[in-house]
């Protein structure tokens, strides 16, 4: 009987990569972010590739994952997928205390990320490869289309001169309109609906996500109401990560509800009650329907907040459930009258071709993907990178995850990690913000501007 081929090697590479000082709830970004590459070798020759999100302690994970790894046949990944997240989860044991995100602690961050993700998106490359297949043809049912239509993720955007011993990248230079314009400060409506006009110009988006969470909930949803008339025909949400209070919250989107295609994570915990139990109130008090990246990141949460009829859409981020977690979840949603769709950190074009590949798998009609790539667009580390046109990612017809890993490129991106970025190993986005705020400190349930 024939035996599909075994790794022989793995390396773990942690990089770097420049990014605008955006603002969330959690804070502002840093002028670095940093990620986790797997690169594995089979006894064929090939190699595969994953990415992860950055930190210390996911690096270790995967470094540990090695004589686990070693003479395991990439066939067999299931079963050797499921041996790692058993491993992981038995060491993070009295670690965390379960709660997960779901009021964007963003040391927290770190116990929802499975770091297993990326070997499985570097088996699956291998597997790919030695099959002649996509991988989306060797996940969940199999290639569902041939296209991903992805959302222009809108964020507000600081003055990053305010900062500038930082060291936040100057792209003011740039023949790229879209380099220029991710780093002009955007606080208002007009400036919000440039910036998407701007991305339309670039990737011809159709549907936008605005990150919340920065000022009071009704000037956001004034943001909203200009992109709606904009757009017109755009699907148009917010993501504001919860920090709303529940009658705010629905006053606010109420009024902006003929403006509002869903909304992400409206609001959080609060007077003692759970997310999923304030999202059950928000969504009869409004009929709009919730979208979650927060509530619902592992299969206990996804039950009860199915029972409370809190969520409508999970954007299940391979990088929380794994590629086979996430399509088990999209399966299901599919089969129960919901909606799938893809939640995103700040990334390079690896994590890119993988969103698209897993969301090629997803059966029904899913939401469309959200994606950071377009604020890290022009930092490669493959070859071939995706291209957003029309709004959508063709399908690849290669092998495997269809990209090819520059290593050279990988190498100056390993070089800032240890060099520039050396004091943003682990995100914090309360650094920047003391520049606009000083002592400024995360509370989930105040926008980040509002102190």
């Amino acid at each position: 009987m024939s035996k599909t081929p075994k790794i022989t090697d793995i390396k773990v590479v942690p990089v770097a990569g420049y990014d605008s000082m955006l603002m969330t709830l959690s804070g502002a970004h840093a002028p670095y972010f940093t990620r986790n590459i797997v690169i594995l070798t089979d006894d064929s020759g090939n190699t595969g590739v994953g990415e992860i999100h950055g930190g210390e302690m996911t690096r270790q994970e995967l470094l540990d994952y090695r004589p686990l790894l070693l003479g395991q046949e990439i066939g067999n990944y299931r079963a050797v997928i499921n041996s790692l997240f058993e491993f992981n989860r038995k060491k993070r044991m009295g670690k965390t205390d379960g709660e997960g995100i779901q009021s964007l602690d963003i040391s927290k961050l770190k116990f929802v990320v499975q770091a297993e993700a990326a070997v499985e998106t570097a088996m699956l490359d291998l597997l790919g490869k030695y099959m002649d297949l996509p991988m989306c043809a060797l996940m969940g049912s199999g290639q569902q289309r041939d296209e991903v239509r992805m959302l222009g993720y809108l964020f507000y955007i600081s003055d990053q001169n305010k900062a500038k011993d930082l060291g936040y990248r100057d792209e003011s230079g740039s023949d790229v309109a879209w380099f220029r314009q991710r780093h002009v400060e955007t606080l208002t409506p007009e400036a919000v609906v440039r910036e998407a006009e701007v991305l339309q110009e670039r990737y011809g988006f159709r549907d936008f996500k605005l990150k919340g969470g920065v000022l009071p909930c009704k000037d956001e949803l004034e943001a909203i109401k200009a992109l709606k008339k904009r757009f017109p025909e755009g699907r148009i949400n917010i993501d504001p990560n919860g920090a709303w209070h529940l009658q705010e919250a629905i006053e606010g989107c109420m009024d902006a509800k003929w403006a509002l295609s869903y909304a992400e994570d409206p609001v959080g915990p609060e007077a003692g009650f759970s997310s999923r139990e304030m999202h059950a109130e928000f969504k009869m008090a409004t009929g709009i329907p919730v979208a979650t990246n927060m509530f619902a990141t592992n299969w206990r949460q996804f039950y009860h907040s199915l029972v409370e009829k809190s969520v409508d859409i999970v954007l299940a981020d391979p990088h929380f459930w794994t590629e086979s977690g996430s399509l088990r979840i999209a399966q299901n949603l599919n089969d129960w009258g919901l909606t799938w769709g893809i939640h995103s950190n700040n990334h390079f074009d690896i994590t890119l071709a993988t969103f698209v590949q897993c969301a090629a798998a997803a059966p029904g009609n899913i939401t469309a993907i959200d994606t950071h790539w377009i604020w890290q667009d022009g930092q490669y580390l493959t070859k071939n990178p995706p291209i957003i046109k029309d709004g959508v990612i063709k399908v690849p017809k290669a092998p495997g995850l269809g990209i090819e890993l520059d290593m050279d490129a990988l190498a100056k991106a390993n070089e800032l990690y240890e060099t520039a970025a050396a004091a943003y190993h682990d995100r914090d986005d309360a650094v920047a913000m003391q520049y606009l705020i000083p002592n400024w400190k995360f509370d989930s349930k105040k926008p980040c501007l509002v102190r």
